[in-house]
């Protein structure tokens, strides 16, 4: 089994990345994802993320990927480590540069290795951190991370000495529901007020949202949001957010039909003021950015929460991940879950720490999800 270090998703065959794709169409491995990150300069050097994709052949077919990116800081990842940077630099050791296996500024679980059906992750994964182990050596790199990656990946990581470390997230899962209504008579009566009076106030402020889909998106539609996502970035942390124009502009002609775009104007000028944006697979949502350029009452929690629940219902889906933190869902009925991260630490003293550390952290984590789930609004909690 021969194991490559790809410093372009260009250098790997698109038609043999797509043949070990997910079947759902997971949209953040797709092929076309990652070369448009790499196209409008949101990954590269210049942006912290630099591509080293793997790839594993026998005789000379591609048996297994996997995302990879040489990382000088922790921005854009959502599991944060700066405590760890610190203890190594407090110890004299760098902990940059690391290798991180994620999807860059996109904290959506979904499979990080992706197999052919005739090996499995028993097969693959030895191989792959054995790579991982001499490239690290070789480049004085400190240790790799696998972020957010699915449940099912999780024991295979473990069976390699990787620490497990875990996160909590919210979640909205469709318990078959048939409509937004059917929806909110499985919550207790106060919230389901809650919500039917915040959903009232978009109406009540002559707005109204419309929703586009591939060939429904152009370039006005998505100029127009790239300018609510740059004031929104600056109004929060006074820089421009990680994703150029041209990723915004460029996104149409490459996964136009996994973007869902979410526009907010008022009735009777047509002038947009306000929207989200959403990808989407055969069985989910992933709500990832949102911005306007005026505020209006609960024109945040309409955009993002509450037409992602619509969608979802309306066509089908399981499942809507709306981005991490935010307690604020819970009321909504965005269920709290665990999260799961994979680390692999060069240096043996650091490991033995960050494997201790992790162990502690998780039993608050319980915890916190435990407590958390105390405030559903459902009538069954």
């Amino acid at each position: 089994m021969k194991i490559i270090f790809n410093k372009s998703i260009n250098e790997i065959n698109k038609n043999e990345w797509d043949s070990l794709a997910p079947k759902n169409e997971y949209p953040f491995l797709k092929y076309e994802f990652l070369k448009l990150l790499e196209l409008t300069g949101s990954t590269g050097i210049s942006s912290g993320w630099v591509p080293m994709h793997i790839t594993l052949e026998h005789e000379d077919n591609l048996v297994a990927a996997m995302p990879l990116y040489l990382k000088n800081n922790s921005q854009g990842e959502f599991v944060f480590d700066h405590s760890w940077a610190n203890a190594f630099y407090h110890h004299g050791i760098n902990y940059y540069p690391k290798l991180v296996s994620s999807i860059p500024y996109t904290p959506a679980t979904g499979p990080r290795v992706i197999i052919k059906d005739t090996y499995s992750k028993k097969d693959i994964l030895p191989i792959i951190l054995e790579g991982i182990k001499s490239i690290s050596k070789s480049n004085d790199i400190s240790s790799w991370h696998i972020l957010f990656p699915d449940d099912g990946e999780i024991a295979s990581y473990q069976e390699n000495d990787l620490s497990i470390r875990k996160n909590a997230q919210f979640i909205w899962f469709n318990e078959g529901y048939s409509s937004f209504d059917d929806y909110l008579d499985s919550f207790r009566a106060r919230h389901r007020k809650n919500v039917k009076k915040e959903r009232k106030k978009l109406s009540s402020q002559n707005l109204e949202v419309h929703h586009f889909s591939g060939a429904d998106l152009n370039d006005e539609l998505m100029n127009n949001f790239y300018n609510f996502y740059l004031s929104t970035n600056l109004k929060r942390s006074g820089h421009e957010g990680y994703l150029s124009k041209e990723f915004f502009l460029n996104a149409p002609k490459f996964i136009a039909d996994n973007i869902v775009l979410m526009m907010a104007n008022e009735k009777t000028t047509k002038h947009v003021v306000g929207g989200s944006l959403f990808f989407k697979d055969k069985e989910n949502l992933y709500g990832r950015y949102w911005g306007c350029n005026e505020e209006f009452d609960c024109l945040h929690f309409e955009c993002c929460y509450y037409q992602g629940i619509d969608f979802c219902i309306e066509n089908n889906l399981k499942k809507f991940d709306p981005g991490v933190q935010g307690e604020h869902k819970i009321k909504r009925g965005f269920k709290p879950v665990e999260t799961f991260s994979a680390h692999w630490i060069a240096d043996e003293k650091f490991r033995t720490a960050i494997e201790d550390f992790v162990l502690r952290e998780e039993s608050q984590i319980k915890r916190y999800v435990k407590e958390a789930k105390k405030y559903l609004p459902f009538k069954s909690v």
